[in-house]
């Protein structure tokens, strides 16, 4: 029994004082991708997260999808979404969880940090409180949880805020911005005016079911009247739910930070009104056994303050992909702002505008140019608020999160200041130790002579010749535009053979594009067009292109719409090979093409978009030369994904047992073995609400052996569904080669290995 006396002075809840290599103040998306990053590489790191789960806005208590570069796959950026450990919880959010629920991702994010180590994690435990040692220096940081009554004193020579709001950088004094810059200041066309709005505001969602049984609804008093006062409230429909009522915002004329409360009432009156309208107004049939499941307690936070670093991010750099000799990430969302009326605007609930293609975030952008010791992560990056509307998304966050948590463990080895390591050769380490774990940054490979692979002989027991994807499917409608992508070599030309079906008489123009930047999947370029003329019923028809490409890159076989027209398609997916669709994409403000106003700084162009599968197969045809394009060759190359080619080796699909052999011309000491597996980084993956038709991207190899040359098993991996596989060798482990083993992941899809790094 615990009994105390009166006392006259304040009692003290207990303190502890914890000391760390790196602090971590915010535990969402982009913290815990720096967090494990660190860990990872030895660096004790503390992580503290004010609310009781990890994630954020993606975490069960807001419950956003986590999208990136790819866009909902409505864009050109094909093979685009991020790597590293953002990549590693995609994916097995997609393994343990395909139907997108947020409490289950919840739980992966939690396992994820807590399988960490060098991990001390703080739940509901919310900082308030930073202790400077000089005015330019962090010496700790305070905290509390309320559920466990005890306040930390948390201390380190690095810290990284994380936290949204940016708590540590703006008490610590950094220079920050809040609202949108005037077109003068950088000259950013798409800069908003006055009118438009300066902030883009909170959301909050809400998730219905049927009960199975009529179940009557009351608002509550605070419950919107007049469903007229939210100017698209035709676009409400009774199915949807969570994050599809993305644009449920307000608060952007208001203070993002300090009006939260009053941001999450009026949320709160709009939900319960626009519940009561789909229940009780009589405008929806068969709604009687719905019921509310669960409606958001807190707000979603887009924006409030961004703190800057030695550089700020622009409108330019993301339109005009700018490279940076210091790029640690990349993004590929569009420019996306939002009226700062929110639900309550007259205008579309977002403006968005996209790049031709990913664009890179300098290192820069990711440390205060003023606090010597302090990393930013997450939204608060050092980006104008019209570059902020592309860097906010939350797998753009986790990619920079992890280059801050790299970064941190490189500081901390080498005793360096964030802004000590942007020094040479201090970003080609952080590059290339990045790389190393799938960060893929445009325009830097992982560097040949770190892979021992490079000094080796090394063969393939089959490697991919595609000279035909084969008409094994149904027949598919040119109603709309459609091409197929295919890796062309420079200086030469092709011919193409299809099957196709008239319903009557008619033409058909085809065309070779490509896109004017080669590592790009924009296909602006026309090189040829060519008309087919075509009798009614099935025929094969050829069509030989005279032109050749300067350098190698993509091309796409297009075939412009028409529907009296139809294709045959193929059962066969390959790594690298894809087609796609002169499409829409609502999702993203894509009808097809983008149409910029004059003089705003944004190009025009058309959308040529993926379908998901189940859909999404291939065009059937012969081709002629051979595309030879899927070599053992590609698997030192440094990169992990395709870009201007395929960059990976593709077995033979006849191949029984698809094996590489790697051999040296003496015995060598081997630490480590590194492969890079195909996950299909053109698929999504949004972690919630949105299902996916598989749990195993159907590219990835599932089982394989590694052995060395005497048949002695190394590794032996069966079930495989992640990306990149690390197996670290015992320390006396010295071979003259190594075999990898594998099978095919299916009948219809060959082997596939992207890189392989040995050290």
């Amino acid at each position: 029994m615990i009994q105390a006396e009166f006392q006259s002075d304040r009692r003290e809840n207990r303190t502890q004082h914890l000391s760390a290599e790196l602090v971590i103040v915010g535990g969402g998306i982009a913290g815990v991708c720096a967090a494990i990053t660190a860990a990872r590489q030895g660096t004790q790191t503390i992580l503290v997260q004010d609310r009781p789960v990890l994630g954020g806005n993606a975490s069960s208590e807001v419950r956003l999808w986590i999208l990136g570069a790819t866009s909902h796959m409505g864009n050109n950026n094909r093979w685009s979404r991020e790597g590293g450990v953002m990549d590693e919880l995609l994916v097995e959010n997609m393994y343990r969880n395909p139907e997108g629920n947020a409490v289950i991702f919840d739980t992966v994010l939690l396992d994820k940090v807590l399988q960490e180590p060098n991990i001390t994690l703080l739940l509901n435990t919310a900082v308030y409180e930073v202790t400077k040692s000089n005015a330019q220096t962090i010496q700790s940081v305070t905290a509390f949880n309320p559920q466990n009554s005890t306040r930390y004193q948390l201390s380190a020579p690095l810290f990284c805020d994380a936290s949204g709001d940016g708590i540590v950088a703006f008490q610590a004094g950094a220079s920050f911005r809040m609202g949108a810059e005037k077109q003068s200041e950088f000259g950013e066309g798409f800069a908003p005016d006055e009118a438009y709005g300066e902030l883009l505001g909170h959301s909050m969602y809400f998730y219905s079911k049927s009960a199975g049984t009529p179940v009557r609804y009351i608002p509550p008093s605070y419950a919107l009247k007049d469903i007229t006062e939210i100017p698209r409230y035709k676009l409400i429909s009774k199915t949807d739910m969570g994050c599809r009522f993305w644009w449920f915002e307000y608060g952007g004329r208001t203070d993002t930070i300090h009006q939260t409360e009053e941001i999450k009432y009026e949320l709160w009156k709009v939900i319960y009104g626009v519940w009561d309208y789909i229940k009780n107004s009589g405008e929806f049939d068969d709604v009687d056994d719905l019921t509310l499941e669960w409606v958001a307690t807190i707000p979603g936070k887009r924006e409030s303050r961004r703190f800057e670093g030695p550089y700020i991010l622009k409108q330019q750099d993301v339109i005009e992909q700018r490279r940076f000799e210091d790029a640690v990430a990349f993004g590929g969302w569009a420019l996306d702002l939002h009226p700062a009326d929110g639900i309550y605007s007259e205008r579309s609930g977002c403006t968005q505008w996209h790049s031709k293609g990913i664009y890179s975030i300098p290192y820069r952008c990711y440390y205060s140019k003023d606090i010597d010791n302090l990393f930013l992560a997450g939204r608060i990056i050092s980006a104008s608020h019209v570059a902020f509307g592309s860097t906010r998304v939350m797998a753009t966050c986790g990619a920079g999160g992890q280059a801050v948590g790299m970064a941190a463990a490189l500081c901390t080895q080498q005793h360096l200041s964030p802004a000590g390591l942007s020094e040479d050769p201090g970003i080609q380490q952080l590059q290339e130790a990045l790389n190393l774990i799938g960060q893929s940054i445009p325009g830097t490979a992982i560097p040949s002579g770190g892979n021992a692979l490079n000094q080796a002989k090394y063969s393939a027991s089959s490697a991919l010749k595609l000279a035909e994807i084969p008409a094994d499917r149904e027949w598919l409608n040119l109603k709309t535009s459609a091409a197929q992508m295919i890796p062309l070599k420079a200086r030469q030309a092709y011919s193409f053979s299809i099957q196709v079906q008239a319903t009557a008489a008619t033409s058909l123009e085809v065309q070779l594009r490509t896109s004017a930047h080669p590592e790009h999947f924009t296909p602006e370029v026309v090189l040829e067009s060519q008309t087919l003329h075509l009798a009614q019923g099935v025929q094969e028809m050829t069509v030989s292109f005279s032109c050749e490409l300067e350098e190698e890159q993509y091309g796409f076989l297009t075939f412009l719409a028409n529907e009296s027209v139809q294709i045959r398609q193929s059962e066969q997916r390959y790594t690298g090979v894809l087609s796609v669709f002169n499409g829409v994409n609502k999702a993203v403000s894509n009808d097809g093409s983008q149409r910029p106003p004059k003089d705003i700084g944004i190009d025009a162009f058309e959308f040529w978009i993926p379908q998901r599968r189940p859909s999404g197969h291939n065009l059937a045809m012969k081709i002629s030369p051979t595309i030879e394009a899927f070599e053992a060759t590609n698997l030192g190359n440094g990169w992990v994904r395709p870009i201007r080619s395929v960059n990976a080796w593709v077995a033979d699909l006849a191949d029984p047992t698809p094996t590489l052999t790697v051999e040296w011309e003496a015995d060598r000491p081997v630490s480590e073995i590194r492969l890079f597996w195909d996950t299909d980084y053109d698929h999504a993956m949004e972690s919630t609400l949105m299902g996916h038709p598989e749990s195993v991207m159907p590219f990835c190899v599932r089982n394989y052996q590694i052995f060395d040359l005497e048949g002695q098993l190394l590794a032996e991996v069966t079930g495989n569904y992640q990306t990149l596989n690390v197996h670290a060798l015992p320390p006396e482990t010295h071979v003259k080669g190594l075999v990898l083993k594998m099978e095919h992941p299916s009948e219809h899809i060959p082997a596939a290995l992207f890189e392989w790094v040995v050290r």
